[in-house]
């Protein structure tokens, strides 16, 4: 159910029409107070009693609206409504609730409104209704025309001459519509006919329940036409292609008015798809911050599934933050792109936008596929945080989580999740610690890409250098510019905090971002990384084949542990 101020929709698999539904309602009420609330309360309590009846029972299109004087010089006015379908008696039931429910939870209020499927209500110390309109709404029909001379002949002449004149109009009228149903019938088998294609599988993406039972509610993001797209990206050409990941290719895309796009393209060999898309769509439409990425639509036509997203031109962290070990140093200027200033804001922004996933946004989620290639940044380098196909809802008095699926990037998990399936916020912040000590020595967490490291995976050659107090050694030597040692040095140790084998002990996000910012706070001594055993890597790397690398005593249960992105259990 799409609601608006001036409209809403309805649909259901099941028949609604005539039943009085209040099964849920929608409360909202006006930050400002009244100044008499004893005498507000009374005449607003009047005069939603009589809208309520008027609504019900005098108003042929089930609508009242009207004002009561407050002072002299204060009114409220007031609106009541339910849908047209309803019997007189089934409206006023229906408004019997939002009205209690809004007298109760927005008393002294200077407005509030109630919405139940089938009626709602609403008050404010302001005009905000059309009065003139509204006075139209409530008037009842005008009288039928009076009857055409001659019409009221009586006596069996008179009847005989209508029969017949009837019986004219009748022919007159079923010969054009049955020529015209005869055409559309014609017109419907022939498009059937041309149509091989099988019908495009409906995806629901509202009224979403999450894992816990808690209702997310409809997703607002605007559907995009298939062809709009496919004009925008040049049908997906491959010169428009940006990438590719778990869920498929990233198109570059180029809108009439001039916008540019990025479009996420469901991989039709995708077994996660529809419940990733599901999952971006109904939960990063939700989420307001200049360190997530910002999704403005989606398209769901013919066997295609698009998200579409702001285009950031200069594209994922990663692309930039490993390019000494791509192109073996091959392209200078690019890599000098992250000056030591850069990292530092990456850092603290990352931090800024997990903090408000765990505890400042409206619904409490759970990442579980933070790293470098997930981390898009805009054209003043700041970063946001992408990808939330793999992301977990929590309910309010939940912290944590359990899954036998496993799902996400070896390298970036922590071990009670890649090992036990047990997520929770900490995994993020592990995560964030890995991401942390990447974009500060420019590698990835894998000991086995990179020449010069000994077979080490970055984790334990932090730790090393860390112990010997040489952590100058770590940091990519194309970001020196503008280097502050006192800000790498307290990240690093922000990172190998995050990065602790026992979860309990990793700070969350709210104290990694004050860590961050404030040099009086004193930090505590980290204990050695996850994976870290004798002083060799146990580290889970990039691919499956590094499950057996993990820590000697581990308990293995019976998960199953897949690639970078891997299929989810229904939920």
């Amino acid at each position: 159910m799409l609601i608006y101020d001036n409209c809403l929709l309805r649909y259901s698999n099941s028949s609604f029409f005539g039943a009085a539904d209040t099964s849920s309602m929608l409360g909202l009420c006006n930050t400002g107070n009244v100044t008499q609330p004893e005498l507000f309360r009374t005449q607003l309590g009047a005069l939603m009693s009589n809208l309520t009846r008027r609504a019900a029972y005098s108003s042929p299109r089930m609508f009242a609206a009207g004002a009561a004087d407050i002072t002299s010089i204060t009114k409220v006015y007031g609106m009541a409504q339910c849908t047209r379908d309803l019997a007189g008696d089934d409206c006023n039931r229906c408004l019997a609730g939002p009205v209690s429910s809004i007298l109760t939870a927005c008393d002294g209020k200077q407005g509030g409104q109630s919405i139940a499927r089938s009626c709602s209500i609403r008050y404010e110390v302001n005009l905000f209704y059309n009065a003139q309109a509204a006075e139209a709404a409530m008037s009842p029909p005008p009288p039928p025309p009076p009857a055409v001379n001659g019409s009221d002949q009586s006596g069996p002449a008179g009847r005989a001459e209508n029969d017949d004149a009837t019986a004219k109009i009748a022919l007159f009228v079923s010969i054009p519509v049955a020529v015209v149903l005869l055409v559309l019938l014609t017109v419907a088998l022939y498009l059937c006919k041309r149509k091989n294609k099988k019908p495009h599988e409906h995806v629901q993406i509202s009224n979403y329940d999450s894992e816990d039972g808690t209702d997310m509610g409809s997703s607002e993001s605007l559907l995009y036409h298939l062809s709009t797209l496919r004009a925008a990206t040049d049908n997906f050409s491959e010169e428009n292609k940006l990438g590719e990941g778990g869920f498929g290719p990233v198109y570059k895309g180029v809108l009439r008015d001039g916008q540019e796009i990025a479009v996420k393209r469901l991989s039709k060999t995708s077994q996660q798809g529809l419940v990733e898309m599901r999952n971006e769509v109904v939960l990063v439409a939700k989420l307001q911050h200049k360190n997530l990425v910002r999704l403005l639509g989606c398209c769901i036509q013919e066997e295609e599934m698009l998200l579409v997203y702001e285009f950031l031109p200069n594209r994922s962290l990663d692309k930039i933050l490993f390019v000494r070990w791509i192109c073996t140093c091959s392209d200078p200027a690019r890599r000098q792109e992250l000056t030591w200033g850069h990292r530092f804001r990456i850092i603290q922004g990352i931090g800024r936008g997990l903090l408000y996933l765990h505890e400042d946004s409206r619904l409490t989620i759970i990442h579980r596929d933070l790293k470098a290639s997930n981390i898009l940044l805009d054209p003043d380098m700041n970063p946001k945080i992408s990808d939330f196909g793999l992301a977990k809802l929590f309910s309010v008095d939940a912290s944590v989580g359990n899954t036998s699926h496993i799902a996400g990037t070896y390298g970036y998990m922590a071990p009670e999740y890649a090992l036990h399936g047990i997520f929770s916020a900490k995994s993020d912040v592990y995560s964030y610690g890995v991401l942390v000590l990447e974009i500060i020595a420019g590698r990835r967490n894998n000991f086995a890409q990179y020449p010069g490291t000994n077979g080490e995976d970055l984790l334990t050659t932090v730790w090393r250098h860390w112990n010997r107090g040489s952590v100058s050694g770590l940091l990519d030597g194309c970001s020196a510019d503008g280097l502050q040692p006192t800000e790498m040095l307290r990240c690093i140790h922000v990172g190998l905090l995050c990065v602790q084998e026992d979860a309990h002990l990793r700070p969350g996000m709210a104290a990694v971002v004050v860590m961050l910012n404030s040099r009086s706070i004193t930090l505590p001594v980290p204990t050695p990384p996850a994976y870290v055993v004798s002083g060799r890597a146990g580290a889970l790397g990039m691919s499956t084949t590094r499950e057996a690398q993990a820590p000697a005593g581990a308990v293995r249960g019976p998960y199953v542990n897949d690639a970078s992105v891997s299929d989810l259990e229904p939920r």
